[in-house]
């Protein structure tokens, strides 16, 4: 079907007043919890401050409230978490546009079942690492980071608010001019709306506590009809200019990743001996393969006798370990960039697949968690 554009917004005061740019989301997931058309749903809730996001899965619609609002700080990937410990299950899920690529390959390689799920997608600028965020209010905002109660991205600022109700802004360019802001995959990532979803949700070209949304599926349009009818929402038309603001503020994040990619990929990227430095840093942990949302293997080759020394309890060598994990990941990279956060030895593995993605896509045109067909690998009768 083609897109369909609606402001939305939840028809509960308490969901207005707690959530982000009119509560849409929430509101729709507290209609998935409560009519029943789910068993539950996945998202993330606020721990112990705005640093700490947690996976959680609510099956009570008493607890929605709990998730209100947006945490940047807790770039956490779903798509391993539903495949692994979810997959039977009907769910909804809040998706950022790695979540919603991981998800649909997922789905491609028969690891999720697209009729099990409810893709919300959210507009995303990017996240930012806990520790990251921390140093960098201290540093260029002047303010303790425990006095910060929200955070938010938006007209190309990192937005904060204190305790005491006040806000402060600096832009987004200045902040990685520093070496801060934003993760680096974040940065040259170009799926800033994932129309791979049911639905996308945010506030780009939204009035003032409205939603924009984006309809893609009939499932989504369907959803969304039915919470319009049973009253959880109240929605209308978006006027063309905040469709032309939507589509101009995309654009322009698109082209800022396309020149951060040329930098992290073409003019900073490392010669071969260097990455020789980096692949004999790793002491096999196995912590890039577990935080892969794609790495779903039932028997890992990695853990196979005969890729190991004589000793079954040693790991791979360096160059063993990663060129069997390159060769899975060349196709398959979404660009979270789970890899190269817990690496302990900070070998930037996900620059290298990255690198490796592109020249997969010049090749055949083949985009990770964006292409409706499956990789051309798993095609026979394609070159």
């Amino acid at each position: 079907m083609s897109s369909e554009y609606l402001l939305l917004r939840a028809k509960n005061d308490e969901l207005i007043e707690n959530s982000a740019c009119g509560g849409a989301v929430t509101s729709i997931l507290k209609y998935l919890l409560d009519e029943e058309e789910v068993d539950g749903v996945l998202t993330l809730k606020k721990g112990d401050d705005i640093y700490d996001g947690v996976p959680v899965f609510i099956e009570d619609s008493e607890e929605i409230m709990n998730t209100c609002g947006s945490l940047h700080c807790a770039p956490t990937m779903f798509g391993g978490l539903i495949s692994k410990y979810l997959k039977n299950q009907k769910i909804g899920v809040v998706a950022k546009p790695c979540d919603a690529m991981a998800i649909d390959e997922l789905k491609k390689r028969n690891q999720i079942d697209e009729d099990n799920i409810y893709t919300i997608g959210l507009n995303c600028g990017g996240t930012v690492m806990p520790a990251t965020a921390q140093k960098m209010f201290e540093l260029f905002y002047e303010v303790n980071p425990d006095d910060v109660v929200k955070e938010e991205i938006d007209k190309g600022q990192i937005i904060i608010e204190l305790k005491d109700g006040t806000e402060k802004g600096i832009k987004i360019d200045d902040l990685e001019e520093e070496g801060y802001g934003r993760r680096e995959n974040c940065q040259k990532c170009e799926l800033k709306i994932p129309r791979n979803t049911d639905l996308v949700c945010g506030n780009w070209g939204s009035e003032d506590d409205w939603t924009f949304v984006e309809i893609n599926t009939e499932k989504g349009k369907t959803l969304v009809d039915k919470a319009l009818k049973k009253g959880y929402l109240e929605s209308k038309n978006p006027s063309e200019d905040l469709i032309g603001r939507r589509s101009k503020l995309e654009n322009i994040m698109i082209k800022l990743a396309k020149k951060f990619q040329k930098n992290y990929l073409e003019n900073n990227y490392p010669e071969t001996d260097k990455w020789d430095e980096y692949w004999n840093r790793c002491i096999g942990c196995y912590g890039c393969r577990d935080a892969c949302p794609l790495c779903w293997c039932k028997e890992c080759d990695l853990e196979k006798e005969f890729y190991k020394d004589v000793n079954p309890d040693i790991s791979p060598d360096p160059l063993t370990f990663q060129g069997i994990r390159l060769s899975h990941m060349s196709f398959s990279c979404v660009n979270c960039g789970q890899c190269s956060d817990v690496c302990p030895m900070e070998i930037p593995v996900a620059r290298m697949y990255d690198k490796m993605q592109k020249i997969y896509r010049e090749k055949n045109g083949y985009i990770a968690g964006v292409s409706e067909e499956k990789p051309p690998i798993f095609v026979p009768d394609e070159e």
